[in-house]
């Protein structure tokens, strides 16, 4: 029987055409997806679900779809979509990651000659029949300094038109490495350097709780005097209250905005200034990118209801359904020996080298590799996933390296990752015991035996008596509780490191007074995503 799939919401005729030539069977119902009654009362129906933004597919929806094998988003984003449920319920969710890079990036880029020009203003001037030449003074792009804030995909387009308009780029990406830096023609500069010297700012990162208003207030003091700032990412990114001020300030001379905090956006301090070009969130809006993404998940849809192929899917790895059953653990072990390293480095990253030994070795280490390079990235970009982080990694010049060896330690199978940095390497080794639960098996090259928690405390300090006594007085005088406890040390007197399952997360006041005490060399809460 041929699988079915519902479009719930407006695709090509073309993408739903390739649902039919591939032989899918396919109901396009453009309007569904905003009834959510008439949603619940049909998804049971259909074994693959087809969306762009408007259909919200809740844990109530997908209570409702006792059949629904996939979820294809047509587009990036998948905050209508909810993840956790879906993969408690088996449902792959796939998006469309690059089908609108490139729309993005020019939408950046006309953003920034209509700030320089004020172009909004003086079409609105001459449509209402006036001829003010002299109230529109603008100024080139030649020759500027453009700050990019992030130089993934997106930004990395955005660098390559920019260079063609003979502009000078500096780049802030904790990411990005010199080589790339210097392949991609740019010069790789700290945030405050490129506060400091451009001449526009365009920031193409994603919203996390350390890119969140990275343009403050503060920040945006320590801009030159005459930027213009343009914003095509996400909203929150850029203190709209405080960029508002400067504005009037004069202190910024200009800014375009397609994103926002809230957003339908019916109202925001930069609404009514002059000096603003403001566009409903239109960055992947064309033709071609709305095409792109339709005929892509179309694609990949099929590929998977008809032969099992995955791709660009948010909460699974690309491999066959055979070895899905035994790389399950393993590729669950990647992702957190990847958080792990992703949490604990904050310098951009040149080398990721995995370690395969034994049993392990003979798996599919692409999707190990991409497990682990996703977990890593995942600590800067909650957006990225198994199928984008390598790719992502290859962008941003970071070389990937993997060893398979036959078994040579106590383990029948474990891996090692290690990631080189500027000034360091940082190592976690890790394995899968008969139980199917991930273990940490190595860290900094000290031996210690810990299962992963939701919430843990990383702690490193030299062996001497009271560490223990330190931690739980501390931890318990802030409320917090001590769920498990798992200690190493290379030797008496050396180095020593401990790791705290936490019933929830440590609060900055219990880190605070857990560094006051003098005796940690290194103190990180992290977080794992466990089931």
């Amino acid at each position: 029987m041929a699988p079915k799939v519902l479009v719930s919401d407006k695709l090509s005729e073309t993408a739903v055409q390739i649902f039919r030539d591939r032989g899918v069977e396919v109901d396009y119902l453009p309007d569904l997806g905003k009834d959510k009654d008439k949603l619940l009362e049909v998804i049971g129906q259909y074994d693959g679900l087809a969306i762009r933004s408007a259909t919200k597919v809740t844990e109530k929806v997908l209570q409702a779809a006792t059949k629904l094998k996939v979820i294809g988003r047509a587009g990036i984003g998948v905050d209508n979509v909810d993840i956790p449920a879906a993969s408690k319920k088996g449902v792959i969710v796939m998006n469309t990651p690059f089908g609108n890079s490139i729309t993005t990036a020019e939408h950046a880029i006309a953003m920034m000659f209509a700030v320089a020009r004020q172009l909004p203003e003086a079409s609105a001037s001459t449509h209402s029949g006036k001829w003010e030449k002299n109230r529109f003074m603008g100024v080139e792009l030649f020759n500027k300094t453009l700050g990019v804030i992030g130089a993934g995909n997106i930004g990395g387009i955005v660098c390559d038109r920019a260079l063609g308009l003979h502009m000078k780029v500096v780049a802030y990406d904790p990411f990005l490495s010199e080589e790339r830096a210097t392949a991609m023609g740019v010069t790789k500069v700290e945030l405050d350097e490129l506060l400091a010297r451009a001449d526009f700012i365009t920031l193409h990162v994603p919203l996390t709780d350390k890119t969140r208003n990275i343009l403050s207030r503060e920040n945006l003091a320590k801009t030159k005097k005459g930027v213009r700032i343009i914003n095509c990412a996400r909203g929150g990114l850029v203190d709209e209250a405080a960029l508002a001020e400067a504005l009037k300030s004069g202190h910024v001379a200009g800014a375009g905005f397609d994103v926002f905090e809230t957003e339908p956006a019916t109202d925001s301090p930069l609404f009514h200034l002059p000096n603003v070009v403001v566009t409903p969130h239109l960055g992947a809006s064309t033709t071609e990118a709305q095409e792109n993404v339709a005929l892509q998940v179309a694609e990949q849809m099929s590929d998977y209801l008809l032969t099992g192929a995955v791709q660009n899917a948010l909460n699974m790895p690309s491999v066959t359904a055979e070895e899905a059953a035994v790389m399950g653990p393993w590729v669950k072990l990647a992702q957190h020996l990847g958080a792990f390293i992703g949490q604990m480095t904050d310098e951009p990253i040149k080398a990721i080298n995995i370690l395969y030994d034994g049993t392990v070795a003979t798996m599919n280490l692409q999707a190990l590799n991409a497990a682990a390079i996703a977990g890593i990235m995942k600590a800067t970009n909650p957006d990225v996933n198994m199928v984008s982080a390598p790719v992502i990694a290859k962008e941003r010049g970071v070389q990937v390296s993997t060893t398979r060896q036959e078994k040579s330690g106590v383990f029948d199978a474990y891996m090692k990752i290690t990631v080189v940095t500027e000034t360091r390497e940082r190592s976690i080794a890790g394995t899968v015991f008969s139980d199917g639960k991930p273990r940490f098996i190595q860290i900094k090259g000290i031996t210690i035996d810990a299962e992963i928690g939701a919430n843990m405390l990383y702690t490193t300090n030299e062996d001497v008596p009271g560490i223990i006594g330190t931690l739980g007085r501390t931890l318990g005088e802030n409320g917090v509780n001590i769920a498990n406890f798992t200690l190493g040390r290379s030797g008496v007197g050396k180095d020593a490191i401990a790791l705290l399952y936490l019933d929830e997360p440590a609060p900055q006041k219990a880190l605070d007074d857990l560094a006051a005490t003098g005796v940690f060399r290194q103190i990180k809460p992290l977080a794992f995503e466990v089931a």
